[in-house]
């Protein structure tokens, strides 16, 4: 996993642009909707998208869990 670090400035409007490299990494495109939320003290931006694009994106995902026993 990369992560990519920059510095933005919130414009008077409350605006920022998101930096090129991570634009680029996310495949970003002009008028994309993200999601905006709080969480634990920072603000997070998480793309939506649509759910044709989402086919198959937890292939990789491993589903073995260790499970407690019953406790009947």
């Amino acid at each position: 996993m990369m992560i990519d670090m920059d510095t933005v400035t919130l414009s008077p409007k409350f605006q920022v642009v998101i930096p090129r490299a991570v634009r680029e990494g996310l495949k970003l495109t002009p008028g994309e909707k993200l999601r905006v939320f709080r969480y634990a003290g920072r603000v997070e931006f998480i793309p939506v998208r649509k759910m044709k694009d989402m086919r198959g994106f937890l292939r990789s995902m491993d589903t073995e869990i260790e499970r407690e026993g019953d406790r009947l």
